[in-house]
């Protein structure tokens, strides 16, 4: 699928309803989940102990923090729209955001996208995007929800 490009409010309006895309994968390596945990402090042994994952977790791996599975929403979204004219975009919010099934190290994840609700407010455009985010090879979602952006435009 093409990338969609939108330079103002009708752009993003147009959208409403539609499926606006869908990344390529991306593979969610140790060395990732490893950097991830040094960023946040969160260095619970299901995420970086290699040896103790393989004999004592359910998933006989280490796993993604399902938190570094949403960080990825932007780099993902990023392959999925283009913004132009624009001064700067701000995370609003999210909303319904459920964790579906567990990333193994090593899995790849994308993301796919619809535009949920676009609104104006005084120049800025307010989208809310309802998105998935799949596991390569599995049924089951690793993270579903919905993300607001605010988009400040030229």
């Amino acid at each position: 699928m093409e990338k969609s490009i939108c330079n103002n409010y009708e752009e993003f309006a147009a959208l409403l309803g539609k499926q606006i895309g869908q990344s390529d994968y991306v593979e969610l390596t140790q060395e990732r989940i490893n950097l991830f945990a040094d960023a946040t402090l969160d260095h619970q042994w299901i995420h970086v102990d290699v040896e103790r994952a393989a004999v004592e977790s359910p998933y006989k791996s280490t796993i993604a923090h399902g938190y570094l599975t949403l960080s990825m929403l932007p780099y993902l979204w990023g392959q999925i729209i283009e913004v132009n004219n624009l001064k700067m975009m701000v995370n609003y919010g999210m909303d319904k955001m459920r964790f579906g099934q567990a990333v193994k190290v090593g899995q790849k994840i994308r993301l796919t996208a619809w535009m949920e609700s676009v609104a104006n407010l005084r120049g800025t455009v307010k989208a809310e995007i309802k998105f998935a985010i799949d596991i390569e090879g599995e049924r089951k979602k690793a993270l579903e929800g919905v993300a607001t952006f605010l988009y400040y435009f030229n």
